[in-house]
C-alpha cells in the first residue's frame, strides 16, 4: 500500500510540471491536448470521487477541500454553480487520491453538519455520455387504425 501511495505521489508531482509551465506563460499546453494533474490521475482511474449534497450556499471550494482533507489527499473539490445566477446549486464533488481515503471520508462525513447544513455523501456515479445512450425515437408511431 505504501509503495502504491509513493508511486501515485511521484506521478502527481511529475505531471504537475505541465501545470507549472502553463502558469508561467506557455499557453500552448492546453492547445496540444495535455491535461492537468488531477485529470491525468482521474483518467487512469486511480482516484475516487464523492458526491456531496446539501451544501450551504456559503460553502466555497476551499472550505470543502479543507473539510475533507482530514481524511486524505484531496485532488479536487468542485462546487457546481448555476450558469445563470452564478450561485451554488447546493452540491459538489470531492476527488481523493485513493479509494480508502474516499471511503473513510464517506463514512465520517455522511449526515454531518458542514457550514450549518447537514451534508449527504455518496460515491459519485459515472456520467453517461450522450453517445452511450440507446437509440432515440425520431417520430411518433401512429396508433392502430390511423392512416
Amino acid at each position: 500500500m505504501a509503495a502504491l501511495r509513493r508511486g501515485m505521489m511521484q506521478f502527481i508531482r511529475s505531471t504537475a510540471r505541465f501545470k507549472d509551465h502553463h502558469i508561467h506563460g506557455n499557453s500552448n499546453l492546453d492547445n496540444c491536448g495535455l491535461l492537468r494533474p488531477f485529470q491525468l490521475v482521474s483518467a487512469r482511474g486511480i482516484v475516487s470521487k464523492l458526491f456531496v449534497g446539501g451544501l450551504s450556499s456559503s460553502t466555497t471550494e476551499d472550505c470543502l477541500s479543507e473539510a475533507f482533507s482530514q481524511f486524505g489527499q484531496v485532488i479536487e473539490a468542485k462546487i457546481i454553480m448555476d450558469k445563470v445566477s452564478k450561485r451554488s446549486k447546493g452540491f459538489g464533488f470531492v476527488t481523493f487520491a485513493s479509494e480508502e481515503e474516499a471511503q473513510k471520508a464517506l463514512e465520517e462525513m455522511d449526515r454531518k453538519v458542514l457550514n450549518g447544513r447537514v451534508v449527504f455523501i455518496e460515491h459519485a456515479k459515472v456520467k453517461r455520455r450522450f453517445d452511450d445512450a440507446g437509440p432515440i425515437a425520431i417520430g411518433l408511431s401512429k396508433p392502430p387504425g390511423c392512416q
